[in-house]
């Protein structure tokens, strides 16, 4: 494994990136800091090699935007309505970081640490961290570990596993943004996306904090049960899209977590590049990077709005307040796992 300096963070800790690369030469690229997905290289129907996500050039770049590219997120995914959650009778309050929510568990979230390697092959990485109660204001102290994995038939797995010592919230996801034709091709709303899933759970305004409610896509412009175009209604008169500028909705796949499935499949017709995306999860969040502002990425790429996409598989936002949404607490001494995919191939 090819192991390159990937600079120093603000508190003089060294980054590291780590290459791992399959027999078809297909490659990942991740860092120790904030456990995130750096790139992910794959050759289009041209022989190119495109970089199908959204990255930086160091650790500066992750540090300093707030944009979660290829991030590991914990301990909680997504909003927690009113930063506060009730878990055995007793009421945890934890940071307020986005207009009186918790978003993506605030600013000591697993995105903002440097994690230790586990072990690493070739083909394989796992990066280790304690996250004490003190950490993020959640119950118990955890031990969390998160495997990328790039298989021969070019799939990237990325696999998590806990343990704590009280009951508390594990909700665990990746945030990378894709772009099919190449992370310097610009906006994604032409790309076509499908997502498997009958209901969606639509938000009570623009905080993004669920209803409650369980809700079929039928008849509204946030069906992608057959392949359409990402941008195809993203700009309807619909007010869920004007609440969120766009889509940044939980899809749901289940009522229940642990059963493989496929969620979503992607493509983009100029690259011949197509996504498949699994997960075990019970939901999956689309963001069509409504908000990613002028920032500078990789290889002094400028990116906007809509330039990513992203299928961040997870519970349902809010789900730990919600009686009718699947719990994501786990119990003291109790091994939590979960496993998203995504398979790269020419269509």
């Amino acid at each position: 494994m090819e192991k390159i300096s990937f600079g120093r963070t603000k508190k003089g800790e060294e980054a590291t990136l780590y290459v791992l690369e399959n027999k078809n030469h297909t490659t990942v690229k991740v860092t120790d800091y904030g456990a995130a997905l750096v790139a992910f290289v794959f050759t289009d129907k041209n022989g190119k090699r495109r970089d199908v996500v959204l990255g930086y050039d160091d650790v500066t770049g992750y540090e300093e935007h707030g944009s979660y590219f290829g991030a590991t997120v914990g301990r909680n995914g997504n909003r927690i309505a009113n930063s506060q959650m009730v878990i055995n009778g007793k009421v945890w309050k934890i940071e307020a970081n986005e207009k009186g929510n918790n978003l993506h568990s605030g600013k000591n979230g697993f995105n903002s640490r440097m994690w230790k390697v586990a072990k690493s092959s070739d083909t394989s990485i796992t990066f280790s961290h304690y996250s004490p109660q003190e950490e993020q204001g959640f119950p118990g102290n955890m031990d969390v570990e998160v495997t990328y994995t790039i298989t021969e038939n070019d799939t990237l797995e990325i696999s998590y596993q806990a343990k704590a010592d009280a009951d508390t919230v594990m909700n665990f996801t990746n945030h990378t943004y894709f772009n099919l034709g190449g992370q310097d091709s610009g906006v994604i709303t032409g790309q076509k996306l499908q997502i498997l899933a009958d209901a969606f759970t639509p938000v009570k305004d623009s905080t993004c904090i669920p209803t409650g409610e369980i809700v079929p896509v039928e008849g509204t412009p946030m069906d992608f049960r057959t392949m359409k175009p990402i941008g195809q209604d993203i700009d309807a008169d619909f007010e869920q899209l004007k609440f969120t500028g766009g889509y940044d909705h939980n899809y749901v796949l289940s009522d229940k977590t642990g059963e493989m499935r496929v969620m979503a499949n992607a493509y983009c017709e100029e690259t011949g590049i197509a996504m498949e995306a699994s997960t075990d999860c019970c939901g999956v969040q689309l963001y069509a990077g409504n908000f990613i502002g002028a920032q500078k990425g990789k290889n002094g790429v400028t990116y906007g709005d809509r330039n990513g996409f992203c299928l961040e598989s997870q519970f349902y936002p809010n789900a730990v307040n919600q009686e009718n949404f699947p719990s994501p607490v786990v119990k003291a001494g109790e091994l939590y796992t979960s496993k998203t995919t995504y398979r790269l191939y020419l269509k």
